[in-house]
């Protein structure tokens, strides 16, 4: 076996939430009467957490006066909101059963909030996830490695048996940052030439090549 532990980012990687935090957004810029955005819009401003994802929606970004208003009201609406259209990707909860059969360490890591990350990983991937991390005041977030640093911390897993699975810069970013392997995906937020350019090695267009990868 070539990989003992597998981290992995949550959204376009597990779970397709776009369309939720499209709703999210376009909640709270409508309420403060800006125009709303579009889907491929959102999906280009996903991955660095919500704040930056309210910058890039937000005529002005941070230097809007309304910012943190415009921020608070998509934090509750996506709290409440946050599995309204998310699914998982077809053969995603088939690689976790294949991963748990094998005796694999899982955690998640994501910079969307925390909540949302433990809600979803109950509703998703309880029994199979041992660790879910998000957005928090005590760890930075990706591209930082203090996240794969505390899921690894919490798995008692060693860097050289560990892989992290992503489908964006970020992740490529954060596994180079953390110190171990990364496997891109190509299903999620991000296309198999932009994740090239970025500068991934290995690239899964499924989740059984992610599976054969993993145990090969």
């Amino acid at each position: 076996m070539k990989y003992t532990t597998v981290i992995f980012d949550l959204d376009g990687t597990l779970l397709n939430t776009l369309e939720d935090l499209m709703d999210a957004v376009n909640y709270a810029l409508e309420q403060f009467g800006y125009p709303v955005r579009t889907l491929a819009e959102i999906r280009a401003f996903v991955g660095n957490g919500v704040r930056t994802l309210m910058e890039r929606a937000l005529p002005d970004g941070a230097a809007n006066p309304a910012f943190e208003e415009i921020l608070k009201a998509f934090r509750e609406y996506y709290t409440i909101h946050c599995e309204d259209k998310t699914h998982a990707y077809d053969g995603v909860l088939e690689l976790m059963q294949q991963l748990k059969d094998a005796g694999i360490k899982m955690a998640i890591v994501s910079n969307k909030l925390d909540s949302a990350v433990k809600e979803l990983n109950q509703s998703y991937f309880n029994g199979y996830v041992d660790a879910a991390i998000g957005e928090t005041e005590n760890i930075r977030r990706k591209p930082a490695a203090d996240m794969v640093e505390h899921a690894l911390a919490i798995l008692k897993g060693k860097k050289q048996d560990t892989v992290y699975i992503g489908d964006s810069d970020v992740d490529i970013q954060t596994a180079a940052n953390a110190g171990i392997d990364c496997i891109s995906v190509s299903w999620g937020f991000r296309d198999s030439d932009f994740l090239r350019k970025c500068g991934a090695s290995v690239i899964a267009d499924t989740p059984q090549q992610v599976y054969d990868l993993i145990l090969s």
